[in-house]
Protein backbone atom coordinates (compact mmCIF):
# COMPACT_ATOMS: atom_id res chain seq x y z
CA UNK A 1 0.00 0.00 0.00
CA UNK A 2 2.96 2.42 0.38
CA UNK A 3 2.72 3.30 -3.22
CA UNK A 4 -0.95 4.52 -2.81
CA UNK A 5 0.45 7.13 0.22
CA UNK A 6 0.39 9.85 -2.54
CA UNK A 7 -2.72 9.91 -3.55
CA UNK A 8 -6.14 10.21 -0.89
CA UNK A 9 -8.72 7.46 -0.99
CA UNK A 10 -11.55 9.58 -2.62
CA UNK A 11 -9.26 9.81 -5.59
CA UNK A 12 -8.22 5.74 -5.48
CA UNK A 13 -11.93 4.98 -5.16
CA UNK A 14 -12.47 6.60 -8.74
CA UNK A 15 -10.05 4.46 -10.20
CA UNK A 16 -12.19 0.94 -10.00
CA UNK A 17 -11.03 0.14 -13.71
CA UNK A 18 -7.66 0.08 -12.78
CA UNK A 19 -7.87 -2.90 -10.59
CA UNK A 20 -10.28 -5.40 -12.77
CA UNK A 21 -8.60 -8.57 -11.47
CA UNK A 22 -9.96 -7.67 -7.84
CA UNK A 23 -13.58 -8.54 -6.59
CA UNK A 24 -16.08 -5.96 -5.53
CA UNK A 25 -15.55 -7.90 -2.47
CA UNK A 26 -11.50 -7.64 -2.47
CA UNK A 27 -12.21 -3.89 -3.72
CA UNK A 28 -13.67 -2.96 -0.88
CA UNK A 29 -10.98 -4.87 1.38
CA UNK A 30 -8.20 -3.17 -0.21
CA UNK A 31 -9.88 0.65 -0.25
CA UNK A 32 -10.11 -0.36 3.69
CA UNK A 33 -6.45 -0.78 3.97
CA UNK A 34 -5.60 2.11 2.09
CA UNK A 35 -7.97 4.34 3.94
CA UNK A 36 -7.16 3.15 7.41
CA UNK A 37 -3.11 3.51 6.67
CA UNK A 38 -3.79 6.87 5.85
CA UNK A 39 -5.74 7.70 8.31
CA UNK A 40 -3.54 6.24 11.07
CA UNK A 41 -0.48 6.86 10.13
CA UNK A 42 0.28 9.56 12.82
CA UNK A 43 -1.98 8.29 15.32
CA UNK A 44 -0.90 4.61 14.77
CA UNK A 45 2.89 4.75 14.01
CA UNK A 46 4.15 1.79 15.02
CA UNK A 47 1.24 -0.17 13.11
CA UNK A 48 2.10 1.34 10.02
CA UNK A 49 5.60 0.57 9.75
CA UNK A 50 4.90 -3.49 10.21
CA UNK A 51 4.18 -4.70 6.22
CA UNK A 52 1.07 -6.66 5.90
CA UNK A 53 -0.85 -4.85 9.04
CA UNK A 54 -4.57 -4.99 8.51
CA UNK A 55 -7.25 -2.38 9.16
CA UNK A 56 -10.57 -2.26 10.22
CA UNK A 57 -13.30 0.22 8.91
CA UNK A 58 -13.13 3.96 9.34
CA UNK A 59 -15.26 4.16 12.79
CA UNK A 60 -12.90 1.47 14.48
CA UNK A 61 -9.63 3.20 13.22
CA UNK A 62 -11.12 6.61 14.85
CA UNK A 63 -12.34 5.68 17.84
CA UNK A 64 -9.14 3.59 18.99
CA UNK A 65 -6.53 4.46 21.26
CA UNK A 66 -4.14 6.35 20.33
CA UNK A 67 -0.32 5.00 20.15
CA UNK A 68 0.45 7.83 22.57
CA UNK A 69 -2.33 7.30 25.02
CA UNK A 70 -1.68 3.10 24.58
CA UNK A 71 1.31 3.50 25.75
CA UNK A 72 0.87 5.73 28.29
CA UNK A 73 -1.43 3.00 30.21
CA UNK A 74 1.92 0.73 29.44
CA UNK A 75 3.46 3.64 31.56
CA UNK A 76 1.08 3.70 34.65
CA UNK A 77 1.38 -0.06 34.53
CA UNK A 78 4.61 -0.90 34.30
CA UNK A 79 6.62 -2.37 37.44
CA UNK A 80 3.22 -3.50 38.88
CA UNK A 81 3.40 -7.19 37.59
CA UNK A 82 6.90 -8.84 36.48
CA UNK A 83 5.22 -11.82 35.13
CA UNK A 84 1.61 -11.86 35.14
CA UNK A 85 -1.30 -12.30 33.01
CA UNK A 86 -3.95 -9.58 31.14
CA UNK A 87 -7.22 -9.16 29.73
CA UNK A 88 -8.87 -6.95 27.57
CA UNK A 89 -12.53 -7.00 27.63
CA UNK A 90 -13.66 -5.25 25.17
CA UNK A 91 -10.30 -5.64 21.87
CA UNK A 92 -11.81 -3.44 19.54
CA UNK A 93 -8.97 -2.85 17.11
CA UNK A 94 -7.02 -3.98 19.59
CA UNK A 95 -4.18 -0.79 20.09
CA UNK A 96 -4.62 -0.97 23.83
CA UNK A 97 -3.98 -4.49 23.78
CA UNK A 98 -1.33 -4.69 21.93
CA UNK A 99 0.82 -2.19 23.76
CA UNK A 100 -0.30 -3.28 27.05
CA UNK A 101 0.65 -7.11 26.22
CA UNK A 102 4.28 -6.04 26.14
CA UNK A 103 4.30 -6.20 30.39
CA UNK A 104 2.58 -10.02 30.46
CA UNK A 105 3.38 -12.89 30.12
CA UNK A 106 -0.09 -13.90 28.48
CA UNK A 107 -2.50 -11.71 27.24
CA UNK A 108 -6.74 -12.89 26.20
CA UNK A 109 -7.96 -10.06 23.71
CA UNK A 110 -12.28 -10.27 23.93
CA UNK A 111 -14.09 -9.00 21.20
CA UNK A 112 -18.04 -9.45 20.34
CA UNK A 113 -17.19 -8.78 16.47
CA UNK A 114 -16.00 -11.76 14.71
CA UNK A 115 -14.65 -9.00 12.17
CA UNK A 116 -12.29 -7.40 14.39
CA UNK A 117 -11.36 -10.34 15.96
CA UNK A 118 -10.13 -11.75 12.37
CA UNK A 119 -7.95 -8.74 12.15
CA UNK A 120 -6.65 -8.82 15.47
CA UNK A 121 -5.56 -12.56 15.11
CA UNK A 122 -3.66 -11.76 11.92
CA UNK A 123 -1.89 -8.47 13.47
CA UNK A 124 -0.95 -10.19 16.64
CA UNK A 125 0.45 -13.15 15.20
CA UNK A 126 1.91 -10.93 12.47
CA UNK A 127 3.80 -9.10 16.01
CA UNK A 128 4.45 -12.49 17.52
CA UNK A 129 2.80 -11.25 20.47
CA UNK A 130 1.67 -13.28 23.26
CA UNK A 131 -1.96 -12.84 23.02
CA UNK A 132 -5.27 -15.20 22.41
CA UNK A 133 -8.16 -13.96 20.72
CA UNK A 134 -11.44 -15.03 21.98
CA UNK A 135 -14.80 -13.54 19.70
CA UNK A 136 -17.39 -13.95 22.68
CA UNK A 137 -19.16 -11.11 25.13
CA UNK A 138 -17.27 -9.84 27.95
CA UNK A 139 -19.79 -11.34 30.80
CA UNK A 140 -20.17 -14.95 28.90
CA UNK A 141 -16.07 -14.87 28.94
CA UNK A 142 -15.96 -13.98 32.68
CA UNK A 143 -18.15 -16.82 33.55
CA UNK A 144 -15.63 -19.18 33.14
CA UNK A 145 -12.04 -17.28 32.74
CA UNK A 146 -8.55 -17.73 35.09
CA UNK A 147 -8.03 -14.94 37.36
CA UNK A 148 -5.61 -12.21 35.86
CA UNK A 149 -3.48 -9.13 37.44
CA UNK A 150 -4.93 -6.92 34.94
CA UNK A 151 -7.97 -6.34 33.87
CA UNK A 152 -7.99 -3.73 31.27
CA UNK A 153 -12.27 -2.38 29.97
CA UNK A 154 -13.22 0.19 27.35
CA UNK A 155 -16.93 -0.37 27.30
CA UNK A 156 -18.78 1.46 24.03
CA UNK A 157 -19.73 4.82 24.65
CA UNK A 158 -22.65 5.00 21.86
CA UNK A 159 -26.17 3.90 22.87
CA UNK A 160 -28.72 2.12 20.26
CA UNK A 161 -29.50 5.00 18.96
CA UNK A 162 -25.65 5.94 18.08
CA UNK A 163 -25.42 8.55 20.10
CA UNK A 164 -22.74 9.59 23.22
CA UNK A 165 -23.11 8.68 26.39
CA UNK A 166 -20.49 9.11 29.13
CA UNK A 167 -22.45 7.46 32.35
CA UNK A 168 -20.75 4.07 33.49
CA UNK A 169 -24.51 2.62 33.44
CA UNK A 170 -25.16 3.83 30.54
CA UNK A 171 -21.63 2.57 28.38
CA UNK A 172 -21.72 -1.03 27.16
CA UNK A 173 -21.11 -3.48 29.00
CA UNK A 174 -22.88 -1.82 32.12
CA UNK A 175 -19.33 -1.03 33.97
CA UNK A 176 -21.06 -0.86 37.67
CA UNK A 177 -22.93 -3.97 36.90
CA UNK A 178 -20.11 -6.07 35.66
CA UNK A 179 -17.90 -4.62 38.56
CA UNK A 180 -18.55 -7.54 40.99
CA UNK A 181 -17.50 -10.55 38.29
CA UNK A 182 -14.34 -8.26 37.37
CA UNK A 183 -12.78 -7.60 40.78
CA UNK A 184 -13.90 -11.79 41.51
CA UNK A 185 -11.24 -12.70 38.26
CA UNK A 186 -8.59 -10.38 39.69
CA UNK A 187 -5.53 -12.14 41.17
CA UNK A 188 -4.79 -10.85 44.68
CA UNK A 189 -2.75 -7.93 43.78
CA UNK A 190 -4.48 -7.16 40.92
CA UNK A 191 -5.70 -4.36 39.30
CA UNK A 192 -8.98 -3.32 37.10
CA UNK A 193 -8.01 -0.66 34.48
CA UNK A 194 -10.83 1.26 32.99
CA UNK A 195 -10.65 3.56 30.12
CA UNK A 196 -13.74 6.14 30.26
CA UNK A 197 -15.42 9.16 28.72
CA UNK A 198 -13.57 12.68 28.61
CA UNK A 199 -16.83 13.80 29.35
CA UNK A 200 -16.82 11.97 32.74
CA UNK A 201 -18.42 13.02 35.73
CA UNK A 202 -15.01 11.95 37.90
CA UNK A 203 -16.60 12.62 41.47
CA UNK A 204 -19.87 10.65 40.65
CA UNK A 205 -18.13 7.44 39.19
CA UNK A 206 -15.74 6.86 41.73
CA UNK A 207 -18.76 6.68 43.97
CA UNK A 208 -20.82 4.71 41.77
CA UNK A 209 -17.44 1.92 41.58
CA UNK A 210 -16.65 2.43 45.27
CA UNK A 211 -20.27 1.62 46.10
CA UNK A 212 -20.20 -1.82 44.26
CA UNK A 213 -16.30 -2.33 45.28
CA UNK A 214 -16.83 -2.21 48.92
CA UNK A 215 -17.33 -5.53 49.67
CA UNK A 216 -13.77 -5.89 48.31
CA UNK A 217 -12.10 -4.30 51.49
CA UNK A 218 -9.14 -2.01 50.75
CA UNK A 219 -9.71 -1.06 47.07
CA UNK A 220 -9.73 2.50 45.92
CA UNK A 221 -9.94 4.15 42.46
CA UNK A 222 -6.75 5.99 41.32
CA UNK A 223 -7.52 8.79 38.36
CA UNK A 224 -6.11 9.60 35.16
CA UNK A 225 -6.69 12.27 32.94
CA UNK A 226 -4.73 12.50 29.91
CA UNK A 227 -5.19 15.34 26.99
CA UNK A 228 -3.12 15.38 23.67
CA UNK A 229 -2.65 19.11 22.50
CA UNK A 230 -4.82 20.69 25.11
CA UNK A 231 -7.70 18.30 24.55
CA UNK A 232 -8.95 15.97 27.11
CA UNK A 233 -8.91 12.36 25.52
CA UNK A 234 -9.55 9.76 28.62
CA UNK A 235 -9.97 9.40 31.26
CA UNK A 236 -8.82 6.51 32.91
CA UNK A 237 -9.68 4.98 36.16
CA UNK A 238 -7.31 2.01 37.99
CA UNK A 239 -7.64 -0.02 40.93
CA UNK A 240 -5.64 0.41 43.79
CA UNK A 241 -5.55 -2.50 46.87
CA UNK A 242 -4.47 -0.11 50.15
CA UNK A 243 -4.28 -0.37 53.98
CA UNK A 244 -7.31 1.22 55.69
CA UNK A 245 -5.96 2.38 58.52
CA UNK A 246 -3.64 4.48 56.93
CA UNK A 247 -6.18 7.37 56.49
CA UNK A 248 -3.93 8.90 54.00
CA UNK A 249 -3.49 5.86 51.45
CA UNK A 250 -7.36 5.83 51.25
CA UNK A 251 -7.64 9.31 49.06
CA UNK A 252 -7.22 8.31 45.45
CA UNK A 253 -4.39 10.06 44.09
CA UNK A 254 -5.50 11.90 40.68
CA UNK A 255 -3.06 12.82 38.27
CA UNK A 256 -3.90 14.95 35.31
CA UNK A 257 -0.97 15.35 31.90
CA UNK A 258 -0.69 16.65 29.01
CA UNK A 259 1.18 13.95 26.19
CA UNK A 260 2.09 16.54 23.57
CA UNK A 261 3.99 18.55 26.52
CA UNK A 262 7.11 18.21 27.86
CA UNK A 263 5.73 19.32 31.16
CA UNK A 264 5.40 16.75 34.48
CA UNK A 265 2.09 15.54 35.46
CA UNK A 266 0.27 17.45 38.00
CA UNK A 267 -0.96 14.75 40.75
CA UNK A 268 -2.70 15.92 44.01
CA UNK A 269 -5.67 14.27 45.94
CA UNK A 270 -9.00 15.88 46.61
CA UNK A 271 -7.99 16.55 49.82
CA UNK A 272 -5.27 18.86 48.89
CA UNK A 273 -7.44 20.90 46.45
CA UNK A 274 -10.27 21.27 48.76
CA UNK A 275 -7.15 22.69 52.02
CA UNK A 276 -5.18 24.51 49.36
CA UNK A 277 -5.84 28.54 49.77
CA UNK A 278 -4.59 30.86 46.68
CA UNK A 279 -3.14 34.12 47.17
CA UNK A 280 -5.23 37.24 47.35
CA UNK A 281 -5.13 39.23 43.86
CA UNK A 282 -3.13 42.22 44.76
CA UNK A 283 -1.36 44.82 42.12
CA UNK A 284 -1.48 45.66 38.80
CA UNK A 285 -2.47 43.40 35.94
CA UNK A 286 -1.00 45.50 32.90
CA UNK A 287 2.36 44.03 32.49
CA UNK A 288 1.53 40.86 34.57
CA UNK A 289 1.68 37.42 33.55
CA UNK A 290 -1.51 35.17 32.95
CA UNK A 291 -1.92 31.64 33.26
CA UNK A 292 -4.39 29.37 32.06
CA UNK A 293 -4.32 25.64 33.28
CA UNK A 294 -4.25 22.86 30.58
CA UNK A 295 -7.66 20.91 29.81
CA UNK A 296 -6.21 17.85 31.68
CA UNK A 297 -5.86 19.88 35.29
CA UNK A 298 -9.35 21.58 34.77
CA UNK A 299 -11.32 18.56 34.10
CA UNK A 300 -8.93 17.04 37.12
CA UNK A 301 -10.43 19.95 39.15
CA UNK A 302 -7.67 21.13 40.34
CA UNK A 303 -8.72 24.89 40.56
CA UNK A 304 -6.69 26.35 44.29
CA UNK A 305 -4.18 23.96 44.48
CA UNK A 306 -2.58 24.39 40.71
CA UNK A 307 -2.35 28.39 42.02
CA UNK A 308 -0.85 27.49 45.04
CA UNK A 309 1.74 25.05 44.14
CA UNK A 310 2.80 27.72 41.22
CA UNK A 311 2.25 30.68 43.79
CA UNK A 312 0.13 32.40 41.66
CA UNK A 313 -3.24 34.26 42.61
CA UNK A 314 -6.50 33.42 41.15
CA UNK A 315 -8.61 36.18 39.50
CA UNK A 316 -11.48 35.37 41.10
CA UNK A 317 -13.05 32.31 42.88
CA UNK A 318 -15.18 30.83 40.20
CA UNK A 319 -12.66 32.03 36.83
CA UNK A 320 -9.95 29.64 36.30
CA UNK A 321 -7.40 32.25 34.81
CA UNK A 322 -4.23 33.00 37.22
CA UNK A 323 -1.51 35.69 37.26
CA UNK A 324 1.75 36.99 38.70
CA UNK A 325 4.25 39.59 38.48
CA UNK A 326 7.02 37.56 37.64
CA UNK A 327 6.70 34.77 34.89
CA UNK A 328 6.79 31.24 36.08
CA UNK A 329 8.63 28.81 34.14
CA UNK A 330 7.01 25.53 32.92
CA UNK A 331 3.41 26.26 33.73
CA UNK A 332 1.56 23.30 32.64
CA UNK A 333 -0.77 24.97 30.38
CA UNK A 334 -0.90 28.22 28.57
CA UNK A 335 0.69 31.82 29.39
CA UNK A 336 0.52 35.08 28.21
CA UNK A 337 1.64 38.79 29.23
CA UNK A 338 -1.03 41.09 29.76
CA UNK A 339 -0.78 44.76 27.51
CA UNK A 340 -3.75 46.13 28.42
CA UNK A 341 -5.70 45.73 30.96
CA UNK A 342 -8.83 46.70 31.09
CA UNK A 343 -9.09 46.76 27.41
CA UNK A 344 -11.83 48.91 26.48
CA UNK A 345 -14.73 47.81 24.90
CA UNK A 346 -15.23 50.13 22.31
CA UNK A 347 -14.69 49.39 18.38
CA UNK A 348 -13.28 52.47 17.79
CA UNK A 349 -9.48 51.56 16.56
CA UNK A 350 -10.03 47.69 17.05
CA UNK A 351 -12.36 47.84 13.98
CA UNK A 352 -11.17 45.41 10.89
CA UNK A 353 -8.28 44.24 13.65
CA UNK A 354 -7.44 40.41 13.94
CA UNK A 355 -7.06 39.03 17.12
CA UNK A 356 -8.05 35.53 18.82
CA UNK A 357 -10.72 36.33 21.56
CA UNK A 358 -10.96 33.67 24.24
CA UNK A 359 -13.95 34.29 27.64
CA UNK A 360 -13.71 32.47 30.52
CA UNK A 361 -16.70 33.08 33.00
CA UNK A 362 -17.41 36.14 30.94
CA UNK A 363 -20.91 37.29 30.29
CA UNK A 364 -20.19 37.14 26.41
CA UNK A 365 -19.59 34.61 23.98
CA UNK A 366 -16.35 34.95 22.11
CA UNK A 367 -18.51 35.03 18.69
CA UNK A 368 -20.50 37.72 20.74
CA UNK A 369 -17.06 39.80 21.73
CA UNK A 370 -15.87 39.90 18.17
CA UNK A 371 -18.74 41.03 16.74
CA UNK A 372 -18.73 43.91 19.93
CA UNK A 373 -15.40 44.52 19.04
CA UNK A 374 -15.81 44.60 15.15
CA UNK A 375 -12.66 41.95 15.32
CA UNK A 376 -11.80 39.22 13.03
CA UNK A 377 -9.81 35.65 13.84
CA UNK A 378 -6.24 35.53 13.99
CA UNK A 379 -3.23 37.58 14.33
CA UNK A 380 -1.28 37.80 17.51
CA UNK A 381 -3.14 39.45 19.66
CA UNK A 382 -5.07 37.61 22.28
CA UNK A 383 -8.41 39.41 23.74
CA UNK A 384 -9.48 37.48 27.03
CA UNK A 385 -12.46 38.21 28.40
CA UNK A 386 -13.46 37.07 32.05
CA UNK A 387 -14.55 38.25 35.58
CA UNK A 388 -11.80 39.83 37.89
CA UNK A 389 -12.91 40.29 41.75
CA UNK A 390 -16.73 39.61 40.48
CA UNK A 391 -16.38 42.24 37.97
CA UNK A 392 -16.38 41.36 34.02
CA UNK A 393 -12.61 42.90 32.53
CA UNK A 394 -11.13 42.41 28.99
CA UNK A 395 -7.39 42.43 28.57
CA UNK A 396 -5.37 42.07 25.08
CA UNK A 397 -2.50 40.11 25.36
CA UNK A 398 -0.26 37.92 23.74
CA UNK A 399 1.38 34.60 24.27
CA UNK A 400 4.43 34.39 26.40
CA UNK A 401 5.69 31.53 23.39
CA UNK A 402 5.40 34.49 20.91
CA UNK A 403 7.24 36.56 22.71
CA UNK A 404 10.02 34.24 23.33
CA UNK A 405 10.09 32.97 19.58
CA UNK A 406 10.96 36.68 18.26
CA UNK A 407 13.76 37.41 20.58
Amino acid sequence: MEQHSNISIEQLALQRDRYRHLSDEEWRWFLQQVEGRERTADKLPTFAAIDDWWYPVRLSCEQCSSELTARYKVQIVLGTWSNGTCLDLTGGYGVDTFFLSELFAYTDYVEQNAELCRIAAHNFALAHRNISVHNTSAEDFLSSSPRYDLIFLDPARRDSHGSKVFRLADCTPNVVELLPSLLTNLAPDGRVLLKLSPMLDITQAIKKLSAVSTQHSGIIWDVHVVAVKNEVKEVLLMSRNTDLSNYRDTEPTITAIDLSKKEQAFTFTREEEREAISLPLQGELEGAFLYEPNAAILKAGAYKLVAARFGLQKLDPNTHLYTSDTLVEHFPGRVWRIKEAPFQLSPKGARDKQANVLTRNYPLTPEQLKKKLHLRDGGAAYVIACRVAGKPTVFLAERVEDIHSES
